[in-house]
């Protein structure tokens, strides 16, 4: 007779504990020595927990390694430690094509859950070559006009060479207190710690300096309708104040960082205004918001 489950249990004379090895459908064999669970079928497979996005966001501290099938995704997610990552295979990237991009909290950049379908453009004037996002990393939606000043079209702000994400909408999220000390911000923006190679994946990286000056230079930008105006879209989506993370300017003028800095303490960034376009520098505890670039 088939022997469908073989366990090797070590009992204790005082208690119950199990250094157990599990063997499945194995014909009386012993489970495979550097197997815990041997399972070998030919007309079966292995079924795992079936769940919404939604519903595996609820799982409290997942272990990292644990597997489940995302009913919304119609693939395997594996939780690596950090962030939920889908195991549908990624196909060769194609710069025009939108990329769908499930932001979770967990990760340590988002700060609210969220999905977002990114458009991407290239042949942007002075940097023909590179391909960006068309909306701000976090934003719900492409600005309206260059004056734009929801929440939906700011996305998120971001201060120099940290990865944490903020949301303003009446207030900030997350709300803890806000550091703003910039003195020990004194790296280039590190590749670790950038929000756009972690979100998107490998190759994307908040712009250089040299990429802001090329584009702002090459389309001729003198005042705001320069960028808004080209395939960007880049919009007055504000800032976070230096000293307390609170909000100011959005609608008013357009601030975006670079991944450069001038400093120890301060970070070139894009500003632009109704009066002006330029590239400016300023202290790296301000937070502004990034637009993602990558090469092709």
């Amino acid at each position: 007779m088939k022997k469908v489950v073989t366990i090797l249990i070590l009992f204790l004379i005082s208690g119950f504990c199990a250094f157990a090895q599990v063997a499945v459908n194995t014909d009386n064999s012993p489970p495979n020595e550097s197997a815990g669970l041997d399972v070998n079928f030919t007309n079966k497979g292995f079924l795992p927990p079936r769940m919404t996005t939604a519903q595996r966001n609820t799982i409290a501290s997942p272990a990292a390694g644990l597997v489940i099938y995302n009913t919304d995704e119609k693939a395997l997610d594996l939780y690596n430690g950090i962030v939920w990552n889908s195991m549908t295979p990624i196909p060769a990237f194609a710069c025009g094509l939108t990329i769908n991009i499930n932001h979770v909290v967990s990760g340590g950049v988002a700060p609210v859950n969220k999905t977002v379908a990114y458009g991407t453009v290239n042949g942007i004037p002075g940097e023909l070559t590179k391909c960006w996002i068309t909306r701000n990393l976090g934003a719900s939606q492409e600005a309206t006009v260059v004056s734009d000043a929801t929440e939906a079209s700011a996305g998120w702000y971001f201060q120099f060479n940290r990865k944490k994400g903020y949301q303003y909408t009446s207030s900030r999220t997350p709300g803890t207190a806000w550091d703003a000390t910039n003195d020990n911000l004194s790296a280039t923006w590190e590749a670790a710690k950038d929000p756009c190679a972690l979100e998107l994946g490998a190759g994307w990286h908040v712009p250089t300096n040299t990429e802001w000056t090329n584009v702002n230079t090459g389309g001729g930008w003198i005042n705001w309708n320069g960028p808004f105006g080209s395939a960007l879209k880049l919009h007055a989506a504000g800032g976070l104040n230096p000293g307390d993370g609170s909000l100011s300017y959005r609608g008013l003028s357009g601030s975006y960082w670079s991944n450069t800095q001038f400093s120890t303490t301060y970070g070139w960034y894009l500003g632009f205004s109704s009066a002006n376009s330029n590239i400016y520098n300023y202290s790296k505890s301000n937070g502004y918001p990034v637009r993602c670039v990558r090469d092709f």
